[in-house]
């Protein structure tokens, strides 16, 4: 049986949008190589990961544009 990769040891990106005080944001963990794409909290980057389908996922920031 084979497992995915952990997202934990993903590279994490956030929104260039974000700024750097300290907001409501999340982080994505955009090429895991299961079709999912990983979401944290990244003020809590050691908490819960949230794992959302690629298709879900580009259907939400289409969106948000």
């Amino acid at each position: 049986m084979e497992t995915a990769p952990s997202p934990r040891n993903s590279q994490w990106r956030k929104s260039s949008y974000s700024g750097n005080t300290g907001g409501d944001c999340v982080e994505v963990a955009p090429a895991c190589p299961t079709g999912t794409v990983p979401v944290r909290d990244s003020k809590n980057p050691s908490g819960p990961v949230v794992t959302v389908g690629a298709d879900a996922w580009q259907a939400f920031v289409d969106g948000l544009r």
